[in-house]
């Protein structure tokens, strides 16, 4: 340990002339010259006086050494730990950020719950590989997968927010706003619990993990059945469409499913169970239109779940019961947004209210 110089040299000099000092008075108390030759105790007393010297000034090093104010280790941070409220301060703040004004249909909501699908509906059982913890679509070449057109928007929603609470990682960022936009847009309220690590672009999906709305039943349950869901699952699932809209600048396709775009119901399956449909006459992708407004839209992957025997008694228990679809919707949404996470042992599931 270092000390200030001028305490040191005051202690030095405070001890050697406290040894001159007992030093004088010896000499005039003996009578007796000594020269060099001389045998006698001069040579001792002079071993004495420099042991007594170097005692004071260990003895004065010590002093000062004792009593100087030594400074305090400065105390380790403790790492942040999030918790409920951390995480539903970020829920409130998607909740105010879902007022779109001039996009779409006034609400960002949609292209959220679509960007929490996409990013989690990567997932392949057999290789334990995509999904939501992640957060690949982050980076090429999986941005720029053709299922994933337009959800930059989405992703340029939710990056203020990350600004404003680093800690939280990108894939539970987006699998939350999912949660939000659910819930704010009038759905069930949907389990979620936090957990997941962002990687870089090494851990890229391949192209082709998300259903592609062109086709039938059985690329729909072979897209589904590689992340684990039934036909149950993949039903309740696909309610989602009562929200948003398609656009041609993304996947070709152009229209509304329901005509309340922004508000969750179970208008999905009244509508594509109960009215007539019929093939569109336009440029673009085959698609379906209303027969009677002419202004919504169906896909052909949306038709194949009445075409198909036992995807439509799904559908047929959906519209007849709103309170059916939400609960299993809730069930099968959360379990989308958790494909691939490890989670620690116990980590309990949380449960976030409205905002609005």
């Amino acid at each position: 340990m270092s000390f200030p110089r001028p305490v040191l040299r005051s202690a030095s000099r405070s001890v050697f002339a406290a040894a001159f000092r007992v030093r004088a008075p010896i000499r005039n108390a003996t009578a007796v010259r000594y020269n060099s030759s001389t045998p006698g105790p001069a040579k001792n007393n002079s071993l004495v006086y420099a042991a007594v010297g170097l005692a004071l000034l260990g003895g004065g090093y010590y002093y000062y050494s004792s009593n100087i104010v030594k400074p305090k280790p400065a105390a380790l941070s403790k790492p942040f730990v999030p918790t409920y409220e951390d995480y539903k301060k970020v829920y409130n703040k998607v909740a105010d950020s879902l007022d779109a004004g001039e996009y779409d249909d006034g609400s960002y909501g949609p292209v959220l719950i679509r960007l929490a699908w996409h990013a989690s509906g990567t997932y392949d059982a057999k290789t334990n590989s995509g999904g939501s913890s992640g957060a690949t679509m982050r980076f090429m070449p999986e941005s720029g997968h053709g299922a994933n057109n337009g959800l930059d928007i989405a992703r340029n929603v939710l990056e203020p927010i990350h600004a404003e609470f680093p800690w939280i990682s990108y894939g539970d960022l987006w699998t939350l706003g999912g949660v939000c936009a659910v819930q704010e847009m009038g759905g069930p309220t949907i389990k979620w619990r936090p957990g997941r690590a962002d990687a870089d672009a090494s851990s890229c999906t391949p192209d082709g993990r998300l259903p592609d709305g062109a086709k039938g039943a059985d690329h729909i349950r072979d897209i589904f059945y590689r992340m684990g869901f039934n036909d149950q699952e993949i039903v309740a699932l696909a309610g989602a469409h009562a929200l948003g809209r398609c656009h041609t600048n993304r996947s070709g396709f152009e229209g509304p499913w329901t005509f309340a775009p922004t508000y969750l119901t179970n208008d999905y399956y009244t509508l594509l169970l109960n009215d007539k449909w019929h093939w569109k006459k336009w440029n673009g992708p085959a698609q379906y239109e209303d027969d009677k407004t002419k202004s919504l839209m169906m896909l052909p992957a949306d038709m194949a779940l009445v075409k198909d025997k036992n995807l439509k008694k799904y559908v047929e228990k959906y519209a007849k019961s709103q309170d059916a679809f939400f609960e299993d919707f809730a069930k099968a949404f959360s379990k989308l947004l958790e494909l691939g996470v490890s989670f620690k042992p116990g980590q309990e599931y949380w449960e976030f209210p409205v905002s609005s």
